[in-house]
């Protein structure tokens, strides 16, 4: 479509569905350490490069740009790899370090969030309980906004990008949803901060087990109610079909039953934290175990002999989880089940089976580290040839948009941009079942969908200075559009778009335009 029809559209009221046709036209063995990455043939071209940079990203721009030129391609991905510690932006960590999910602990939070529901519920005057009720609804909607909030500044302005992607990936694959009742949205910003992010690059097992001991998990999946003689199976169901092994990979129903068995008992307790323990048994007393939130109990587990996968499994209280767990992450059907979905985040809707097979075998050979696992897939002639053809989902969408655009600025107030999220239906934490939001293109390439980013990418080129007023009554900076056409990303970026998407920026009437015209190009939609 010619720019010219673009306009006349536009002063018709139509800009919306003429961007949608527009964009549907052009269509397209060992833990490893900092080394540099092992890159096959020819050193990378700029061009190669910045994409690079941005699949592994959370998208490209000038400033890293910048670092991978500094660095190497090689030496940059071996540190991401192997991330070391380091600082977001002060004005970025200033606003976490306001909230209240960072200045109390989980276990604090949460029975204090108890006692203040408890409250309200026993309140005799009915407009008294309906506020002390509503204000407590309230409570929970700021810690979810808080750990949203969270996420997003650390994938803008992190150092460690990949360590940021990866988070994000577990955080689907372990889905939990904030949706679900009860304290879930005080607990989710928690789950990502100490169950997942800690382990996104470690190994998988660890991983696992964290998830497992955390009560955003128990609670979502029902295994607090989990007991002797009152078997709940979605936990164990839901850790060997989306979690390990996969469907299809030779498990029955009665192994699903029998990790039932072993998951008894393993739950919540809101209790403080000097509570005594559960009156017990002498024979079971040892086998108590509180930390933090997550309980074992051991008057709740079935001690009887159990067979899983078809080994068995002698009655042993929590120590039989771990061996489950230590079963289900070393089979060979998770090395592939986890190596496939990895496949499928950063390289192709449907990967071919031999790079699955070399990241299964890398997970196997390094006993589940996933950066070793990664280390294949980057090295991989696949993943190369894949670079610039990968569907942004909405979230990698709108993150990689603010973060080209407003390069070397941190916003104020990620709320547009998580508010951007939501519209393009893929809310932070908001995926009510345990399967996590679709990786693959169909999902999020709709006529629909492409209406909308099309309108968001005009908010942000050339009104994205609402990210940088935290009052929004109060009247936008001058100029309220980014210079996107002087990055240095952008330019090098150009060089590989086709002729269609380089003429109509040519014929831009003005800067704001230009930007909405390249924040909703094609070869913007993919990374």
């Amino acid at each position: 479509m010619h720019i010219s029809s673009i306009r006349s559209r536009l002063a018709r009221g139509a800009w919306m569905a003429a961007a949608a046709l527009w964009l549907a036209g052009c269509a397209l063995g060992t833990r490893p350490d900092a080394t540099p990455l092992a890159l096959r043939g020819a050193p990378p071209d700029a061009l190669t490069q910045l994409r690079w940079l941005d699949r592994v990203s959370w998208g490209a721009n000038a400033s890293g740009q910048a670092e991978v030129e500094k660095q190497g391609l090689a030496v940059w991905m071996g540190r991401q790899l192997k991330p070391a510690p380091q600082p977001l932006p002060a004005e970025a960590q200033a606003q976490i370090d306001t909230m209240e999910i960072a200045r109390t602990p989980v276990d604090t939070l949460a029975i204090a969030l108890d006692a203040e529901r408890k409250s309200a519920d026993a309140l005799a005057d009915e407009d008294q309980k309906k506020a002390a009720r509503q204000a407590y609804q309230q409570h929970l909607n700021r810690l979810a906004r808080e750990a949203q909030q969270r996420f997003v500044l650390r994938a803008l302005y992190s150092p460690n990008q990949l360590q940021e992607q990866m988070t994000w990936f577990w955080m689907n694959h372990f889905n939990i949803s904030s949706r679900k009742g009860g304290n879930m949205r005080a607990l989710i910003g928690d789950y990502e901060e100490n169950a997942i992010r800690p382990h996104a690059l470690g190994r998988f097992r660890d991983l696992l087990g964290a998830t497992l001991r955390h009560p955003a998990m128990l609670r979502y999946l029902d295994n607090a109610q989990n007991a002797a003689n009152r078997i709940n199976e979605n936990y164990a169901r839901e850790l060997m079909e989306l979690h390990t092994l996969g469907v299809g990979s030779g498990y029955s129903q009665a192994d699903v039953q029998e990790l039932a068995r072993v998951l008894t008992g393993v739950g919540v307790s809101l209790q403080p934290a000097d509570a005594p323990p559960p009156k017990l048994r002498p024979a079971i007393a040892a086998d108590y175990r509180r930390q933090g939130l997550f309980e074992f109990n051991p008057n709740r587990h079935d001690y009887g002999p159990k067979t899983l996968l078809g080994e068995p499994i002698r009655g042993r209280g929590l120590a039989e989880v771990d061996e489950a767990l230590d079963r289900l992450a070393r089979a060979p059907a998770t090395a592939r089940f986890v190596s496939r979905k990895l496949a499928v985040y950063f390289v192709a809707d449907d990967p071919s089976n031999a790079l699955v097979e070399r990241m299964a075998a890398s997970f196997t050979r390094s006993d589940g580290d996933i950066a070793a696992t990664l280390r294949t897939l980057f090295e991989s002639p696949e993943f190369t040839a894949s670079l610039g053809r990968k569907f942004r989902d909405p979230v990698h969408y709108a993150i990689a948009g603010v973060r080209l655009a407003y390069d070397g600025r941190v916003a104020a107030n990620v709320g547009p941009l998580l508010n951007w999220i939501d519209r393009m239906g893929q809310p932070l934490y908001g995926h009510e079942t345990p399967d996590g939001y679709p990786l693959h293109e169909a999902a999020w390439a709709s006529a629909g969908q492409m209406n909308t980013r099309f309108e968001i990418a005009r908010i942000l080129g050339a009104n994205g200075a609402v990210l940088f007023r935290t009052d929004a009554k109060a009247p936008l900076e001058s100029p309220a559009f980014p210079p996107l056409a002087e990055s240095p990303a952008v330019r090098e970026m150009q060089t590989g778009f086709g002729a269609g998407t380089r003429e109509v920026l040519a014929q831009a009437k003005n800067p704001p335009e230009w930007n909405t015209l390249l924040l909703a190009a094609p070869e913007l939609m993919r990374r």
